[in-house]
């Protein structure tokens, strides 16, 4: 019994079992399936195929190198610093051209500090004080300019006055810029060289125009409809795509992100892939006084007098930084994307099958005489009662042929 049950198990496992269909004539649940397939359809053709090229095997690690070059001279007079003329070599940092850069709008100079002993600012409040308790000797002034010396100086005894301090005297000038020193700095001109690569496609390609008039560049200026491998930017222009006034900015500095995309479908020509610029301003500015925007730094010029004492200038610049981004994507034909997508669109054709069965079992009024001609139940009982009748009609079938053969060798017959 045991025996006959596992081969019984065993040679099932060669049976082919085949869906029994049913066809429903109901005009609701036929129209529901067609949206349905419609639906899917223009899913994996519209979105799938044609959006979103589907059929493409993509690349996103791009490859990128970014080389800069300023153009622009500009002639200064004021208080601080008199007549100056000022080149690249004065206004630009870092000067060796990367893919950020800083360029000087605006600056505050502090001359002939040397190392000594001043009165902290007032502004600093770490530095007030009262008595000589209040100035620790050897304790660095929190936000300061310097380290205390223990003395604390003040008008008279009623007063309030600020400790000594061991530093470059006289400390920074204080305050805010209320207009640009190089406000002609908007007609400055960038030169953005950028080179890309797709490894896997083995693409490269660069935002210049391949020519070989050596004047081409000299001439000309970015414009998105009639020079668009022309990638010469005036300052001005930037900041005004960015969505701001270059003389609003430039009093106190800010940052501007300048972004290079690279969407290349490589199934075209190489003619058709081409670099889309855009530019947002990054630093925060929620409101004119805002004490987020802007952008500055200082750096300081080092001299020795005829004595070989150190003094310096220190100088403090404000000014807008450049940041150069650059990303972008490749596709080329590839069959294994493309078999990928279609089974997954064949499969979500089937899901809407088995979503119209669901209302066509369950959702319907007749869906119990749905499910009675979608689903058989045979019990084992009748199987054998069917067998039963079988093998009986078997036997009377043999019976009655049986009679007939004896009917006709008859000698009557």
């Amino acid at each position: 019994m045991a025996a006959a049950a596992l081969k019984s198990v065993c040679l099932s496992a060669f049976d082919y079992k085949t869906e029994k269909y049913v066809i429903a004539q109901n005009k609701r649940v036929g129209i529901l399936y067609r949206v349905v397939q419609l639906a899917v359809l223009g899913y994996i053709v519209g979105w799938v195929f044609l959006t979103k090229k589907g059929y493409q095997e993509t690349e996103e690690s791009i490859q990128s190198t970014v080389i800069t070059k300023l153009k622009g001279v500009t002639l200064t007079n004021s208080s601080d610093t008199g007549v100056r003329l000022w080149d690249v070599a004065d206004y630009v940092v870092p000067p060796q051209g990367e893919n950020i850069f800083f360029v000087v709008t605006n600056m505050i100079e502090t001359r002939n500090q040397s190392p000594g002993y001043c009165a902290e600012s007032f502004s600093v409040k770490d530095a007030l004080c009262n008595s000589k308790e209040d100035c620790t000797p050897g304790e660095a002034v929190i936000a300061g300019h310097g380290v205390k010396t223990g003395v604390c100086l003040k008008k008279d005894t009623n007063s309030t006055g600020t400790c000594e301090i061991f530093a470059w005297c006289p400390i920074e000038r204080s305050g805010k810029p209320e207009k640009p020193l190089l406000a002609k700095a908007e007609n400055f001109t960038v030169y953005v060289k950028n080179s890309i690569r797709f490894p896997n496609f083995k693409f490269a390609k660069s935002n210049v125009l391949d020519t070989s008039d050596n004047s081409y560049l000299k001439s000309c200026q970015y414009d998105k409809f009639h020079s668009p491998y022309c990638p010469i930017f005036r300052l001005g222009d930037v900041v005004r795509w960015a969505g701001h006034d270059f003389q609003d900015m430039a009093t106190e500095g800010g940052v501007i992100g300048i972004f290079i995309e690279w969407n290349c479908d490589l199934d075209k020509s190489a003619s058709k892939c081409n670099p889309r610029y855009s530019f947002n301003r990054l630093d925060l500015k929620s409101s004119p006084m805002s004490v987020t925007s802007g952008y500055n730094f200082r750096y300081a010029k080092y001299y020795k007098n005829s004595k070989g004492e150190d003094y310096r200038t220190l100088i403090k610049v404000y000014g807008i930084r450049f940041d150069i981004m650059v990303n972008g994507k490749a596709g080329k034909f590839n069959i294994i994307p493309t078999v990928i997508n279609i089974g997954s669109g064949l499969a979500l054709m089937g899901a809407g099958a088995f979503f119209c069965d669901l209302v066509l079992l369950y959702m319907m009024k007749k869906s119990t005489v749905y499910r009675e001609r979608k689903y058989e139940s045979v019990a084992k009982s009748k199987k054998k009662e069917e067998g039963k009748a079988f093998s009986n009609g078997k036997e009377s079938t043999k019976k009655k042929i049986e009679q007939e053969c004896l009917t006709d060798l008859s000698p009557e017959a």
